[in-house]
Order: structure tokens, then C-alpha cells, then sequence
């Protein structure tokens, strides 16, 4: 195990940190990506959650999945959605949520008080994503900006 951990994209350093500040503070899109699983809202998605059009990462299993309706703890902010999936894992299940505005987000939940058939129903299911605002991260504009044309290069 390493103590400090430099991730590379295309040859170049995108994040140097702890193994934990790389995972809950992404600096990039790319990094985010690269360190397990992350949702990455932007554009009029993160615009109506956070006020900005700037994109932002937020973990699966940062997210609580709610009945629609349920009231917003303070600090937190939600979206509504429907489930379209569900994965079933034994210790936790993955869920992926489409969001009224057409995107999906992946929610994971440990399996403390369901079971395989419990979780497995909620296919179809109108829910509240709710999370907390100390869990959104912002990742770079200019860094997304950097690694969208560095996949246009690759293309050309």
C-alpha cells in the first residue's frame, strides 16, 4: 500500500494525493472515473442542484434512496427519478436511477435490513435521490475541458 499515489492520463498528471483524498476529493472527471465508480452531473442537471453549470462528482454510495416526497434533511439536496435497474450483490445492491431529466445516476446501498426479493421489487419504482452538499465535489472545468479534446486527439 502506498501512502501517496499519482494518477497518470495520457502521460500527464491529473491528481497526486492520499489514496482517500484521490477517492472522496477527484480532481478531474478523469479521476473520478478512474478511482471506482462516480456519477458526474453537469451542464442544466448541476445547474438546477447547485446553482452552477459546473460539473461535479458524487459518489454511489453517498446517495440515499428515498420515497418520493421524503423531506430534505438540512444541507442536502435531492432529485427525483425512477429506478431502471437493479443488481442484486449479496452485501450491497446497485440501482441505476433515471432522473426526470433523462440522465442516470448509480446509487449503491448495503443490504442491511433487505433482502435479494425486497431490492429486486423496487425495479420501476418512482424514488428521491437525496444526498448531502459536503458530498458533491467539484471537479475542474478546465480539466474536463482538457480531457475532452484529449479524446478528440485520439479520434484524429
Amino acid at each position: 500500500m502506498s501512502d501517496r499515489v499519482a494518477v497518470f492520463n495520457h502521460g500527464k498528471i491529473e491528481q497526486v494525493g492520499s489514496p482517500s483524498e484521490i477517492y472522496e476529493y477527484p480532481a478531474t472527471p478523469f479521476v473520478a472515473g478512474f478511482v471506482g465508480v462516480s456519477n458526474l452531473v453537469t451542464g442544466e442537471l448541476a445547474a438546477a442542484i447547485t446553482g452552477a453549470p459546473d460539473t461535479f462528482s458524487i459518489r454511489p454510495e453517498k446517495i440515499h434512496l428515498a420515497a418520493p416526497g421524503t423531506p430534505l434533511p438540512a444541507g442536502s439536496v435531492a432529485v427525483d427519478g425512477r429506478v431502471r435497474d437493479v443488481v442484486y450483490l449479496g452485501l450491497y445492491t446497485r440501482y441505476l436511477v433515471e432522473i426526470t431529466s433523462g440522465s442516470d445516476l448509480v446509487v449503491v446501498e448495503q443490504n442491511l435490513n433487505t433482502t435479494s426479493m425486497d431490492v429486486l421489487s423496487a425495479r420501476g419504482r418512482a424514488v428521491r435521490l437525496i444526498w448531502s452538499t459536503d458530498h458533491i465535489r467539484v471537479v475542474a472545468g478546465d480539466a474536463l475541458q482538457a480531457a475532452t479534446a484529449g479524446i478528440e486527439e485520439m479520434r484524429s
